[in-house]
């Protein structure tokens, strides 16, 4: 990370101190995985890695490899579609194409199963069209596959890369644009992606943690990944050390990833100083070229939304008369309270991290910013574990005891925000990398008091970066099942764990509803933060130059 030149000591302040108080907090669980790993009972290490160590590496691997060529293919490709050309429809699917995200991976994979399974409508239809009599009559792909898994995961985590790369594409200064047209360059390949970047980057990194620490679509398609190892190795080998020990692994993959994302950031960067029109007037699309954004914008829609809302809703008409409208209901409530409350958490804390490393940190507390994000990508079922050793930890060195705590709603806010930190992180590097930091140095040669220059001009600029951010982990949260299933206090009930309970037994009609609410839940919040991009990206740099002298007159 750069440091900026009004930085200029690198010295523990109180911004800085307190940061760095949270981060450790937050990092803690995450050494306790590492303690459960490496002080426990080790003799199982040997035996992995000369047998199923090498195949789980290996197909995680091409499992990232496919999903993150596959989601940047959908994700790159309808953003820029989205923001460079007028087409009919085109309003609709600013918004639509972030409803995949909503969907849970492994709903996906039930409905993609029922659908392209043998005894499913997709090959009986075949099969009475051209006389097949069996399956050795025809070959049709293994959906309950390594291809089928990227597919599925694809379809539903491309919106991250979407939804950041097209708010860079908004944001990018018109100049540019007119620069490389006069000089006969590209404008996508020269301009667009390279200033884009920071954003494709902290998208692609958050699909790749996705990816990683994703459990149900892997365990249902039968995929040997380090994910699924360690479920196996603590569930049927009934040892903790040694499914602490493969996250380990797991825990070397977030940091390459994170370590990849920052690099990329730093290599290149631009500053936003126009104060006029910031958005290249859109193309309009006419013939041909209006048919071929279109699909690319519907295909991914398709595989990620219309069919598997499809399926979910035959579902929700069978099971009508089965189906608990009260139950459903109260768990509803709870559900989307709990997902406000802690999304919140999370954006606070984050936009404190991330404000801070960049204008009042120190090299030590960065990297403690660095590390506090890798939670993200431990499986939730060990990372619920890490949480729950730390409360112990607190318990046996404090007088004070804390098991009143474990199993509350307090250990289950910890955790989210553990876990989904670097979702904010993200989106908040994001918004600042494209800050000037002249800005900053003109109100404090103003006189201007740091959270002054924070709440008045800093977060203004990243408005948009914030309500990305915090609705990314409003739905991530909707959607969490392992922490909340061993986290939650007795007789808690979310969204997540009610469909899990009915969809893992094969009982779709009972979960279909509450797999519909999920996704109805994040409509809302979409539509208003594709109206706030759309608005508020234009603004921003007006805004910027106005608030460093409005400031003054209110101090």
């Amino acid at each position: 990370m750069v440091v900026y030149s009004f930085n200029v000591l690198s010295s523990w302040n109180i911004w800085s101190l307190s940061v760095a108080i949270i981060s450790c907090l937050i990092i803690a669980p995450i050494l306790a995985i590492f303690y459960s790993a490496f002080a426990g009972d080790t003799s199982l290490w040997p035996h992995l890695f000369s047998t199923v160590l090498p195949r789980y590496i290996s197909n995680t691997l091409i499992l990232l490899l496919g999903v993150g060529c596959l989601s940047l293919v959908f994700g790159i490709s309808t953003a820029w579609v989205i923001t460079r050309y007028n087409f009919p429809t085109k309003f609709f699917f600013e918004w639509a194409l972030l409803l995949p995200a909503a969907v849970p991976a492994y709903i996906i994979a039930y409905t993609y199963t029922d659908i392209f399974e043998y005894a499913g409508p997709v090959q009986g239809i075949l099969r009475d069209l051209f006389g097949w009599k069996s399956a050795q009559d025809y070959w049709f792909p293994n959906i309950r596959s390594m291809g089928g898994a990227i597919f599925v995961m694809s379809s539903v985590l491309y919106p991250y890369i979407y939804l950041m790369t097209r708010s860079s594409f908004i944001s990018t200064p018109i100049s540019f644009y007119q620069t490389s047209s006069i000089h006969g360059k590209n404008v996508f390949y020269n301009v667009a992606i390279p200033l884009a970047r920071p954003g494709i980057i902290a998208g692609l990194a958050l699909v790749l943690m996705e990816t990683i620490s994703d459990f149900g679509t892997v365990d249902y398609f039968a995929l040997e990944t380090l994910t699924l190892g360690v479920f196996n190795v603590w569930l049927g080998m009934n040892s903790l050390s040694g499914a602490s020990q493969i996250s380990c692994v797991l825990f070397i993959f977030v940091v390459v990833l994170l370590a990849l994302e920052l690099m990329a950031r730093n290599r290149q960067r631009f500053y936003e100083k126009s104060s006029g029109q910031n958005n290249m007037e859109p193309i309009k699309a006419k013939g041909l070229s209006a048919i071929i954004c279109l699909l690319i914008c519907f295909a991914p829609f398709l595989f990620g939304f219309i069919i598997p809302v499809g399926v979910l809703l035959n579902f929700v008409f069978k099971g009508f008369a089965i189906i608990n409208f009260e139950a459903i209901f109260s768990t509803s409530i709870t559900s989307i309270l709990v997902a406000i409350t802690a999304s919140a958490l999370v954006m606070v804390i984050s936009i404190l991290m991330i404000v801070v490393s960049y204008y009042k940190s120190n090299p030590f507390s960065r990297f403690l910013i660095f590390i506090s994000s890798c939670g993200y990508a431990f499986p939730g079922t060990i990372l619920a574990v890490g949480v729950v050793v730390f409360v112990g930890w607190l318990n046996d060195l404090i007088y004070f005891r804390l098991n009143y705590f474990t199993g509350s709603l307090i250990v289950l806010f910890f955790a989210y925000i553990i876990r989904f930190l670097a979702v904010g992180n993200g989106a908040m590097r994001s918004g600042l990398e494209k800050i000037d930091p002249s800005i900053f140095n003109v109100s404090r040669t103003m006189g201007h008091k740091f959270p002054v220059i924070v709440f008045r001009i800093i977060l203004p600029l990243v408005y948009t970066n914030m309500l990305v951010g915090g609705i990314l982990i409003f739905v991530d949260i909707l959607k969490e099942l392992p922490i909340t299933l061993l986290l939650r206090p007795f007789n808690f009930e979310t969204l997540a764990t009610y469909v899990y309970q009915y969809a893992s037994d094969e009982m779709l009609e009972e979960s279909s509803l509450a797999a519909i609410i999920i996704i109805l839940a994040g409509l809302g919040p979409i539509i208003i933060l594709n109206s706030t991009i759309k608005r508020f990206s234009i603004k921003k740099e007006s805004l910027a130059d106005t608030e460093i002298l409005t400031t003054g007159a209110h101090s």
